[in-house]
């Protein structure tokens, strides 16, 4: 079976897989949910790379999946260590020396108008898990977001983007055209917000499932 290494995004946390780990872990995958220094001003892309990777220690077939902006950090990962598969579940998918914070602009996105953050992040969650995700969230203040992204290539691993189709925060016609544009694929779709660890666990636990099968 597959280990699914599990990067969370901007402001997030180990708690936004919380639901989908034992989903995997019932199906004899190991599982590990590292936590980003995010809140460490003096960490940067090396510092999330390394957290990441002495988090996965020894272990090996690795699935390395990240989420929104864990999209930044996954593929630092597979230029690492021997990964076999990347996933990128509703990404901001980065290109060779970009900023992050440059992003946004160079891909043109446009949010949604007159949505709140709930409306936007959290849309088909159960209000009992929303309430909850509140206490969770963590300052995002590190250094990554005015450093140019390192890699000078995407990395030679299979990737595959998986989009959310009720996504309003990144919509599924924006995740096509970014898809497109770098890095030349059709992104898969599930059922979903852009929260979908959390609306979705069993669902998406079939789908990372399935994409692990050799």
């Amino acid at each position: 079976m597959a280990t699914f290494v599990l990067i969370h995004g901007g402001g997030g946390s180990a708690w936004d897989w919380h639901l989908l780990v034992p989903e995997l872990t019932s199906r004899g995958h190991d599982v590990v949910v590292p936590e980003l220094p995010i809140e460490d001003t003096s960490a940067g892309f090396a510092e999330f790379c390394q957290t990441v990777v002495d988090a996965i220690g020894d272990r090996s077939d690795l699935v390395v999946v990240g989420h929104s902006y864990g999209a930044f950090t996954a593929p630092l990962i597979a230029d690492k260590l021997p990964v076999r598969l990347l996933v990128l579940l509703t990404p901001m998918i980065p290109k060779p020396g970009e900023r992050p914070g440059d992003w946004w602009a160079n891909t043109g996105y446009r949010s949604a108008e007159g949505l709140s953050e709930e409306q936007q992040f959290f849309n088909g969650v159960p209000a009992e898990i929303i309430a909850e995700a509140a206490s969770h969230n963590r300052g995002q203040v590190s250094a990554e977001g005015d450093e140019p992204w390192p890699l000078d290539a995407w990395p030679d691993v299979s990737t595959t983007v998986l989009l959310a189709r009720e996504d309003r925060f990144f919509p599924a016609d924006f995740q096509r055209r970014v898809a497109a544009d770098r890095l030349g694929v059709v992104p898969d779709e599930i059922d979903g917000g852009h929260a979908v660890t959390l609306s979705h666990p069993k669902q998406l636990a079939d789908r990372l499932t399935a994409y692990s099968l050799p």
